[in-house]
């Protein structure tokens, strides 16, 4: 069994970490503001935003965030937090988790249906935000675009279909125009947040069994971590050595006044065989 170190605690919802320079950065989404957590845990506000989800930066350093009501994604250069790309156009309820290439191309996943009216959930299109801002599709008909990672060479995007129960692959052209789709792992359960390796496996949350679990290409599982009575949210790879998977995890999964009561979430951290790519 997995040895578990408690890392950060009493946060409100947390989501989409990023390894970055020496610090884990991550959404606190109910609470309103992105932040940075250093490997000693000490926790510090990089920006305030509302309901912030997906983070990644652009090749000059910029941080982007999705914001998930507005449907926009922010750009934050330190000192000013200014509009990057509205994606209201191709997604009609909430924009969620994301990644951004070394060329700058971001790549956004969205809700496509209201859970909490009820609504059944129906695909809705994969969203690239070019460097310069513009929108398009990228990719039709994803059911539920969740967690998001690109492979070591950068030559794969990997996606978490959360109600496909599944992880999807695109072959990623340094043009941002995705091909080859294909399921590159079909899994037990909903995936929320991944990390990939050095190896190219995959580490996953899955909310509903209270694991993160890596599987490898084709889905053989080869290691399980279980959180009793914590909802598995997302992780990252990453530390000094590149050698630690921080967990997020929550006592929650309702609505954001819950998760502001409860302050439930947290960070966990472990130690793991093969790297961060």
């Amino acid at each position: 069994m997995s040895e578990l170190t408690s890392l950060v605690t009493g946060r409100a919802f947390l989501e989409a970490p990023r390894w970055r320079d020496g610090f884990l950065y991550v959404s606190d989404m109910f609470a309103d503001e992105v932040l940075r957590i250093s490997e000693a845990g000490e926790v510090s506000t990089v920006v305030e935003i509302e309901q912030p989800s997906g983070l990644g930066w652009l090749p000059d350093g910029s941080l982007l965030i999705s914001s998930m009501l507005q449907r926009r994604v922010l750009r934050f250069d330190g000192e000013h937090l200014r509009p990057h790309a509205d994606l209201s156009a191709l997604a009609p309820q909430e924009i969620n988790d994301m990644v951004v290439d070394q060329h700058g191309n971001t790549f956004l996943g969205q809700f496509g249906f209201d859970p909490r009216a009820g609504q059944v959930p129906v695909p809705a299109p994969l969203i690239r935000v070019a460097a310069d801002g513009d929108v398009a599709m990228a990719a039709p008909d994803m059911k539920f675009a969740n967690g998001m990672a690109i492979t070591l060479d950068g030559s794969t995007l990997l996606v978490a279909e959360s109600v496909g129960q599944r992880i999807t692959a695109f072959t990623l052209g340094d043009d941002g125009i995705l091909t080859d789709r294909r399921v590159w792992a079909q899994l037990q359960g909903p995936p929320d947040g991944i990390t990939v390796d050095r190896d190219n496996g995959v580490w996953f949350a899955n909310p509903v069994s209270n694991q993160f679990v890596r599987v490898t290409e084709g889905g053989e599982v080869t290691e399980t971590i279980t959180t009793p009575g914590r909802h598995a949210i997302a992780c990252a790879l990453g530390g000094s050595d590149g050698h630690t998977l921080f967990l997020l995890t929550s006592t929650t999964l309702g609505g954001s006044d819950q998760a502001r009561r409860a302050r439930g979430a947290a960070v966990d951290t472990t130690r793991v065989r093969v790297p961060a790519a």
